[in-house]
């Protein structure tokens, strides 16, 4: 069974989350020490994170970095923040997505379906690493390899780099890629997919592939 931490200091909004949560056979786990939620994180375990922004001592942005540091597990973010520069700061403290309130139950379980299935089922394949003109990426540890050298890649940066990999060199679109990473583009701002893209594109530069990733205009991505 998955468990889902939900950390958010408004306790009507934290219990109608684990209510709902509960109610699609799903564990649900309260935050209670807004103080120690890397601490609480450790303890419960989950598999996916609900984080608001908006918290008493640090914001939802710093425990997301914290939370990185240990562990891939996929963070949603919940705020009535709306503005780009929040939505680009989530991403770039290695949130999945974001979130506006008030927001529907229906959509928020459909994203947390969506993301656990995509998390924790693309693995459940039978070839441990993929292949395109020596670039190995790993299935197993979130690496990607090049002649002698690897870089560890966030959970969004792997799953771009998986897609385009798996097209083999063939053109894939930004929506196809925003379909595959968040289910639906109309939920999330294009912005998100650039700023994984360039910090992708930023990795691979480690690695000496600084083309690798090719933007063909008004079409989408390739690999080469």
């Amino acid at each position: 069974m998955y468990k889902i931490m939900i950390v958010e200091d408004e306790l009507k909004i934290s219990s109608l989350l684990k209510k709902n949560i509960e109610k699609w056979g799903f564990e649900a786990y309260i935050a209670n020490d807004f103080n120690n939620v890397l601490e609480e994180f450790n303890l419960a375990k989950p598999h996916l994170v609900l984080m608001d922004v908006n918290l008493p001592a640090y914001d939802g942005f710093y425990w997301c970095s914290k939370i990185r540091q240990l562990s891939k597990v996929p963070v949603i973010f919940l705020s009535a923040r709306n503005s780009n520069m929040d939505i680009v700061m989530a991403i770039n403290m290695g949130g999945d997505d974001y979130i506006n309130k008030p927001f529907s139950l229906e959509v928020l379980m459909a994203k947390i379906n969506a993301l656990l299935r995509r998390t924790y089922s693309y693995k459940d394949n039978s070839v441990d690493t993929l292949e395109f003109n020596g670039v190995m990426l790993s299935l197993k540890d979130n690496f990607v390899y090049y002649k002698d050298n690897s870089v560890e890649l966030t959970k969004n940066e792997f799953k771009i780099l998986w897609i385009l990999m798996k097209s083999n060199g063939a053109i894939v679109t930004r929506e196809k890629i925003m379909q595959e990473l968040w289910e639906d583009e109309n939920f999330i701002d294009d912005n998100t997919l650039t700023v994984n893209i360039n910090r992708l594109r930023k990795k691979l530069k480690e690695l000496q592939l600084n083309e690798f990733i090719i933007t063909i205009k008004n079409q989408g991505y390739c690999i080469k």
